[in-house]
């Protein structure tokens, strides 16, 4: 082999590797968006639709 195809095959495999790096380390920082936890506004049983069920009530007795 000539010394240039030498030095390209080297940077390719040296391209190919940092591509695989970046890849592994982008996958480990991010969450599949279906795994995240909810809010604590949507887990408050409290807050939405229990203030609006206090409202009906309230307009009826009146």
């Amino acid at each position: 082999m000539k010394k240039s195809k030498k030095i390209f095959v080297g940077f390719s495999i040296a391209f190919v590797l940092f591509l695989m790096y970046v890849g592994y380390d982008m996958s480990r920082r991010t969450t599949f968006p279906g795994s995240k936890s909810r809010s604590k506004e949507q887990n408050s049983p409290h807050l939405g639709s229990d203030s609006l069920k206090k409202d009906s009530l309230q307009s009826i007795q009146r």
